[in-house]
């Protein structure tokens, strides 16, 4: 029998054992996509307490905590610091094959030298050893950062962000990892929801563009764009609950939605709102493509589906759920269709959220490879997202993937994460893909060529994203 969480964990395999240690294990992170606070970055923040550190943000704890029947005071009330890292210690023998168990046990090992078992009885010293370290001038999110071995990261960033933080990161010539912006901008093209008068408002001001129109609207993106690029912004990212295709007739009837939106702060109808988020999403995707911005989707989401809790909790708080796609492969195609023809379909990573999508998405990716740049593909199925970055969800994935696309070309991973301790994340998803091709390889599957291996597995954790993003 193994050891829990051993060097070897995970690696079942010679081939694997070898691929991980001398290769995975030893590359730098790109961080592609993420949501940790380039405020915190910015000012090196300090934490408290490991619940300041670990539990503030995190929504799969707090998910996982609820889940277990834990009242929520000691999930977002007013319980202590203390009691709140209690009960997720409590409920961590209860997560017996949830990724959870692992993540959190490998962050305890990799930040804190912890080498035990995090439950109710260990809850106190867990804490006591977390909270001293954190006192240590090398625990800062700044530190932290660096010693994850993290060459680049895109936050999330709105457009109408001051990108302030940025600025200031890129000023601290010790700090060596690159904090780029990725432009977010759901809030502007979610018109179904309200608030949306009071967006736009924001968006004119930061811009300097009277917005009256879509024309209007367009000219003040455009002016956002420029602002993000010039600070290195590589990336957009739209989530969407599903990807729709709905053509407008004309550029009135655009209008005239626009128009209706902003009279009425938001509240359109989901058929309006399609029409609208079509025609941006084409408008958007000229505009990365002339930027060499990739475009990233993530889709599939029922977000919010507990009002009662929404109204309490607002967004992001754990209780979001696998959603109806609503044909979105179909409008994927035809959205990428349509971005061909005006010459405007940038490179693109698509995320479904949904794991029955993974063999529409792997077909997709092959019908629009043609005139792709540097010898990369045009379009990528991402890693395994939310629901699915497991150990079953992300190797079902990969292979998926394999079976569909050149598997050699794969992007790797990323955290998409609120927590500045998430990296071993990324160890375990190496982990995980050195254990998939050590399986092939030992089925003879693969043969056993060390150097192709290597450079696959290199590839994939590192090389491949750097080329297809351009950092």
């Amino acid at each position: 029998m193994k050891n829990f969480l051993d060097n070897d964990f995970l690696l079942k395999t010679d081939t694997a054992k070898a691929l991980y240690h001398n290769y995975a294990s030893k590359l730098p992170i790109i961080d592609y996509h993420c949501h940790i606070s380039p405020k915190e970055m910015a000012e090196d923040k300090s934490y408290a307490n490991i619940t300041e550190l670990w539990l503030g943000g995190d929504h799969y704890k707090w998910r996982a905590i609820r889940s277990c029947g834990v009242p929520e005071k000691y999930i977002t009330g007013d319980a202590s610091d203390y009691e709140k890292f209690k009960a997720y210690a409590s409920c961590m023998p209860k997560l017996i094959g949830n990724p959870l168990y692992h993540w959190s046990h490998l962050e305890l090992q990799r930040y804190f030298g912890y080498e035990g078992i995090l439950n109710e009885q260990t809850c106190d010293e867990v804490w006591n050893l977390c909270n001293e370290k954190l006192a240590s001038p090398d625990m800062t999110a700044k530190k932290i950062v660096m010693a994850s071995g993290v060459e680049a990261l895109c936050t999330t960033d709105d457009p109408i962000d001051t990108l302030e933080y940025h600025k200031i990161i890129a000023e601290d010539k010790e700090f060596t990892a690159k904090v780029l912006p990725a432009w977010r901008p759901d809030k502007g093209l979610k018109m179904n929801l309200g608030g949306y008068r009071a967006y736009i408002d924001e968006l004119s001001k930061a811009s300097g563009v009277e917005i009256k129109d879509v024309k209007s609207l367009k000219e003040a993106y455009i002016k956002r764009l420029d602002y993000f690029d010039s600070l290195g912004c590589r990336t957009a990212d739209h989530g969407v609950d599903y990807v729709p295709f709905a053509l407008a007739k004309n550029d009135k009837e655009l209008d005239d939605i626009f128009t209706k939106a902003y009279e009425n702060d938001g509240n359109m109808s989901m058929d309006d709102t399609d029409k609208f988020i079509t025609a941006m999403l084409i408008f958007f995707g000229a505009e990365y493509a002339k930027r060499k911005w990739v475009l990233q989707i993530h889709y599939g989401v029922l977000r919010n589906p507990n009002s009662v809790w929404f109204k309490k909790l607002g967004a992001d708080t754990g209780f979001d759920m696998i959603g109806s796609t609503n044909g979105s492969i179909e409008n994927l195609a035809r959205l990428f269709d349509r971005m061909t023809v005006n010459n405007g379909m940038p490179r693109t990573v698509v995320y479904p959220i949904d794991p029955k999508e993974n063999a529409g998405i792997g077909t997709l990716l092959g019908s629009f490879q043609c005139d792709s740049e540097g010898g990369m593909p045009r379009v990528m199925q991402g890693s395994a997202w939310w629901f699915n970055d497991n150990l079953v969800g992300m190797r079902n994935q990969m292979i998926s993937f394999a079976n569909l696309a050149p598997f050699g070309n794969f992007l790797g991973m990323l955290t998409d994460s609120r927590s500045f301790i998430s990296y071993p994340r990324h160890e375990y998803f190496r982990r995980i893909l050195c254990d998939l091709i050590g399986d092939w390889v030992e089925n003879g599957e693969y043969p056993q060529d060390f150097e192709a291996l290597a450079n696959i597995v290199m590839d994939i954790c590192y090389n491949n994203t750097k080329n297809f993003f351009g950092f």
